[in-house]
């Protein structure tokens, strides 16, 4: 499943919600220098989906706030 992510760096909590526009969007308390804010939105939604962070792919947007994230799900039932 291939998500649009819009990702909010440097946020006081954590957290996961949706827009009317189809976006998911992300707060995360990482700044966004060195892939820090990247590694945290795998992390948050590893969590949020209840998958390995294994599972959760950056496919564009590595350096934008708008992201294109593949969710492998198939992934974490083949490989326990």
């Amino acid at each position: 499943m291939l998500i649009k992510v819009k990702v909010t760096p440097g946020s006081r909590e954590e957290k996961v919600t949706s827009d009317e526009e189809g976006f998911l969007k992300v707060k995360l308390r990482a700044p966004p220098e060195d892939g820090k804010a990247n590694t945290a939105l795998i992390e948050v939604l590893a969590k949020h989906f209840n998958l390995p962070k294994r599972c959760i792919i950056i496919q564009s947007g590595h350096t934008s706030r708008i992201k294109h994230v593949l969710i492998d799900s198939l992934e974490a039932v083949i490989k326990p």
